[in-house]
């Protein structure tokens, strides 16, 4: 079912398109390509943090469930070479570094159906040549599908038509109970070393062993087990692309569900949602404060352009950016 819930910004009608399979069903809207709602049968709360209200994204939204891009994460004050071609992107950070592509990046942007079925709904976008500060235009396609056994995919892939970078994200904040606090979830990632990061959460270029460490979920073990427990960071999975494997595990003893990641991507950013707080309410009727949702996020590894020792994001005309994830729930 397709519906129409307001206008954006740009005066742009939004729609949300609701697919469902099996046990799992969800709310996709153009706006942002966001996840606005997620859902398991039998589970009365969403799996996801949202609106009930269109009005309140522009506004209030802290990216919840929208795909980040044109590249996602951040780049040290917007700077960025490829070849012989500087750049420079939106510093909308700290006013001075790039976040999730700039102000006006893929999150809050009006994305076009191009596809969709009862379980599936394939978004398009266009990003101009200069948009944020990018070069080159870059034609974007977003695929939400559920397949069988609860498992959610999301495919994203795009081209260029210039030399340029490309980092997509898909940025949900999941919760897998109502207690509205993630420090008592269980988690494991599939990671042997992170990417410190210096005051502004920029990394430092240094790939560190999660070794003796509270970055270290190699094992599952409790979110809110270290004190503090704020993560903002990139997990390495890898240097490269590979086909798609399982990268993390998350499961909420309080309700029993559990999910399961999967990606082709060599980075994983966790974050635990420590600075959250909308002032309007979320899907369940009440407000989303400090750590009632988690992220993690498959893409590739931050602020690659300035650390050519990083997995390159460098997109050019003869080559095609393909990234798959799944979120895969189950009752345990």
């Amino acid at each position: 079912m397709i519906r129409s819930i307001g206008i954006s910004r740009q005066n742009c009608e939004v729609q949300a398109i609701d697919i469902w399979r099996d046990g799992l069903s969800a709310t996709i809207l153009t706006w942002g390509a966001v996840v606005q709602d997620l859902r398991l049968l039998g589970h009365d709360a969403p799996l996801v943090l949202g609106f009930r209200k269109f009005k309140h994204y522009p506004r209030y939204s802290p990216y919840y469930g929208a795909i980040a891009g044109r590249v996602a994460n951040r780049i040290a004050n917007g700077h960025g070479k490829i070849g012989d071609l500087s750049f420079h992107s939106d510093t909308n950070f700290l006013g001075k570094h790039s976040l999730h592509g700039g102000k006006d990046g893929f999150g809050t942007r009006d994305w076009d159906i191009r596809d969709h079925g009862h379980d599936f709904v394939e978004l398009g976008l266009r990003d101009p040549d200069g948009m944020m500060g990018f070069p080159g235009a870059l034609d974007v396609t977003c695929r939400y599908e559920i397949q069988p056994g609860n498992e959610l995919v999301v495919t994203l892939d795009a081209k260029t038509d210039a030399p340029t970078f490309c980092n997509l994200a898909h940025h949900s904040y999941f919760c897998l109970d109502d207690t509205g606090d993630i420090r008592g979830h269980e988690l494991q990632i599939h990671a042997d070393a992170y990417l410190p990061c210096d005051a502004e959460f920029i990394p430092t270029g240094e790939i560190r062993d999660v070794t003796d460490t509270s970055y270290d979920f190699r094992t599952v073990r409790l979110i809110g087990a270290c004190d503090p427990c704020a993560y903002d960071v990139n997990y390495c999975l890898g240097t490269s692309k590979v086909p798609i494997r399982p990268v993390a595990t998350v499961k909420s003893p309080h309700s029993g569900i559990m999910m399961q990641v999967a990606s082709t991507e060599p980075g994983l950013q966790l974050y635990t949602g420590h600075k959250l707080g909308p002032p309007v309410p979320g899907l369940n009727g009440r407000l989303n404060g400090p750590y009632s949702g988690l992220c993690l996020e498959p893409q590739l590894w931050p602020d690659a352009p300035n650390h050519p020792h990083f997995p390159s994001i460098s997109l050019y005309p003869d080559t095609h950016y393909h990234q798959k994830s799944s979120f895969t729930f189950a009752v345990t």
